[in-house]
């Protein structure tokens, strides 16, 4: 028998029942999306403004990306590495030119490939700069989201994160972000740094921003010190903040770049740890690796979606209207009782709001968004943050920003 359609209240009750709460969701129960829209079981149409934290910046089920997928899942979907694909030394080589690399490592998820790097800049760390076996210290910093496994929540100083999962991976320097002056004395009492690992816009904390100069300055740093620098480009990385990465902004070429998310469209699992030779070359057969990782639909796919980033001109689309939502915004925010100020560069854009009164005010400001038809979720209580994908147009972007204001006002 074909089961009988259930409704949005009785799916979210299966959710609930069983699945784990490890999630705070809106209750929109969600069914279809397509480039900005989002539809749900009631035929409810949405504006994305999450775009699965920064994973969908080519918009929903980009035909391109999907036509690849289907036809890569129907011809072979996975060998492990075991064996060699048709698929994965094209993408490789795609991968490393277009962002200027001499390897790649594939992963699947974010946190894989942020674990990846760590375990290369310990790994090169003994190897080639010859710091003494365990003594590798590798510098992170304050209000980092990096994923949720132990070692990751191992250096994070958000209670929510670690709490309970002791004991931790030993190891990690934890300093103050958007402070080079605190990296630089890291690097003076500490003679065995291996690296800096670092999101050159911390989106979790609240697309948190650090002034000009900064990469800059911790990326020099490095060199000084023959240390790597290590940029978690997963949610800020592949056109998001109007660059093709965040580094690009200051210039800045990391020694190693870690990318997830946008790299498959948001239709795939898909991750990378890219580097030079000199790093890359430390890991040997049988040291590192993963079943999926580099699997010819995961090899296809990323082909396809970085394709669409060049095609489309989407870091030069979210470039110009992540002006557009900032002026906007930034002048509400100056007569408005409820908004303190917007941050943001390209289409990763977060509105402060004033919670003084009330904790859960930004909470319930995306409630009225969503009966609204526009999608965001508060991040840090109150904060909400706002990145739509990067195809949406200049008419769809005044239409949500004149929807915002009104809302949050209101």
């Amino acid at each position: 028998m074909i089961p009988q359609k259930l409704s949005a209240s009785e799916l979210m009750e299966l959710e609930n029942r069983y699945g784990a709460h490890n999630y705070h969701s809106l209750p929109a129960v969600l069914e279809s999306g397509r480039g900005v829209f989002l539809t749900d079981v009631d035929g409810k149409r949405y504006y994305d403004f999450l775009s699965s934290y920064s994973a969908v910046n080519q918009g929903h089920c980009h035909p391109k990306i999907i036509k690849t997928m289907v036809e890569q899942a129907q011809k072979l979907t996975l060998t492990s590495r075991a064996f060699y694909n048709d698929k994965l030394g094209v993408y490789e080589k795609f991968v490393t030119e277009y962002f200027g690399y001499d390897k790649v490592l594939p992963m699947n998820t974010g946190a894989e490939a942020v674990e990846t790097a760590l375990k290369l800049c310990r790994k090169w760390a003994y190897e080639v700069k010859g710091i003494a076996r365990n003594e590798a210290k590798i510098v992170v910093c304050e209000g980092n989201f990096h994923g949720r496994t132990t070692t990751i929540v191992s250096f994070s100083i958000d209670p929510d994160a670690y709490n309970n999962y002791g004991p931790f991976t030993p190891g990690f320097i934890v300093i103050p972000y958007n402070d080079s002056a605190a990296l630089e004395k890291a690097f003076a009492e500490n003679e065995n740094i291996a690296g800096f690992l670092v999101e050159p816009i911390q989106g979790e904390a609240g697309v948190y921003v650090p002034d000009d100069g900064y990469l800059k300055r911790c990326y020099e740093l490095c060199r000084q010190h023959n240390a790597l620098f290590i940029a978690d480009e997963v949610q800020t990385g592949i056109a998001r903040t109007g660059r093709l990465l965040a580094c690009d902004y200051e210039d800045v070429h990391p020694d190693i770049l870690i990318l997830g998310k946008a790299l498959s469209g948001g239709v795939y699992p898909v991750s990378a740890v890219l580097s030079r030779n000199e790093v890359m070359d430390c890991v040997k057969p049988g040291q590192h690796g993963s079943t999926f990782g580099g699997n010819p639909v995961a090899a296809a796919v990323a082909v396809s979606a970085l394709e669409v980033v060049r095609d489309e001109k989407l870091a030069d689309n979210a470039f110009r209207l992540g002006q557009i939502f900032r002026n906007r915004l930034g002048e509400f925010c100056k007569t408005s009782k409820t908004a303190s100020f917007v941050r943001g560069k390209g289409l990763l854009n977060a509105v402060v709001i004033n919670n003084s009164e009330q904790k859960d005010l930004a909470w319930e400001v995306c409630l009225k968004l969503a009966e609204n038809g526009l999608l965001a979720k508060p991040t840090h209580t109150n904060i909400i943050r706002f990145a739509p994908p990067l195809v949406i147009t200049e008419a769809q972007l005044n239409e949500c920003i004149d929807l915002i204001i009104r809302i949050i006002d209101n």
